[in-house]
């Protein structure tokens, strides 16, 4: 499918390069049509298996997992989506919120889509995130659940809630008033965007491996030629759920009696991914026979700044679990 990201006669030689990329990699850009647009992603494998769904983190996007999924056995296929307000998925209507449960609901919908009785996912940070509140509440929906660098929903308490849950409300309508404007976003040159994401994510994600990221993330300016803004939804930024405890967020993981790999980057910076974090593994591998942490060494972005640290314990994971679904219906799509 084209993209209107695509073919700019002036663009960046990086954009260019992963065009190629994706091409040698035989990647299919897909569109799943839901009520308000689109979901949008990238499938990587055979087309008549079922994939497993990837899914990226806070304000990333499916090009999170370009250098992983490559490393990963050819036989399995891949199905990493764009979440609403990100990449070339399309945003909510104005005036409305994103919340983490909203994106368990459009898992339901790719299901329903697909036709698909069961699935299989990985997630990264927030993608690891729903991917725990899904299973929790569908285990019987899920074969198994690969998490990296985040495992649980973040936990409020009551003097968290009291002055969090206000100022985000505000910001979301200083957000939405935003988009209303129409108006381009600051552009800067594509080395300074560069710049932005590395400082952006505590150094987490390369100035190497960002145009992995920015590929959907940014446009080409129409004001300065040879510029680029950011294309995301302001609002995604207040996506958080304030409320939840950490009772709530126990027994969610007590639901869950599937297949389990979490993988923790043990030099991540994001408070998030620490919280709360040994106590739930403890009680996941007191509830749950089948669930594995590891320990690997490496930043938040593990998995893409250093995906060959990851692959291995990826693959040992789904050759264990794994089991091929030839899959008639994605086949016909």
């Amino acid at each position: 499918m084209t993209n209107e990201n695509l073919a700019q006669p002036d663009q960046h030689p990086m954009i260019s390069y992963i065009d190629l990329w994706d091409r040698n990699n035989n990647v299919t850009e897909i569109e799943i049509p839901v009520a308000f647009g689109k979901i949008a992603g990238k499938w990587f494998g055979p087309k008549n298996i079922r994939p497993i769904l990837c899914l990226h983190g806070w304000m990333d996007n499916c090009g999170t997992f370009d250098r992983l999924i490559p490393l990963l056995p050819k036989e399995v296929s891949f199905l990493a989506i764009d979440f609403p307000g990100h990449g070339y998925s399309s945003r909510i209507p104005d005036g409305m919120a994103y919340h983490q449960m909203d994106s368990v609901l459009i898992l339901l919908h790719i299901m329903n889509e697909y036709r698909w009785d069961k699935m299989a996912m990985i997630g990264h940070s927030m993608g690891a995130i729903i991917a725990f509140m899904f299973t929790s509440m569908f285990p019987d929906k899920v074969e198994f659940l690969i998490g990296i660098d985040a495992l649980k929903p973040q936990s409020y308490y009551p003097k968290r809630f009291l002055s969090w849950a206000p100022v985000m409300a505000n910001k979301l309508l200083e957000a939405d008033k935003r988009n209303r404007e129409r108006s381009e976003p600051p552009a800067y040159t594509y080395e300074d965007m560069l710049d932005r994401l590395f400082e952006g994510t505590m150094e987490s994600v390369t100035r190497e491996t960002g145009p992995y990221l920015l590929q959907r993330n940014i446009k080409p300016s129409k004001k300065f030629p040879g510029k680029y803004y950011f294309d995301r939804d302001n609002r995604i930024k207040y996506n958080n759920i304030p409320g939840w405890s950490d009772k709530v967020n126990y027994a969610l993981a007590k639901q869950i009696k599937v297949p389990q790999l979490v993988i923790k980057a043990i030099d991540s910076p994001y408070p998030g991914s620490k919280e709360g974090f040994d106590e739930m593994v403890a009680i996941l591998k007191k509830q749950n026979s089948m669930f594995r942490v590891k320990y690997l060494k490496g930043s938040h972005h593990i998995h893409l700044t250093d995906p060959e640290l990851v692959a291995p314990v990826v693959t040992d994971f789904l050759r264990k679990h794994w089991v091929r679904q030839v899959d008639e219906v994605v086949s016909k799509l």
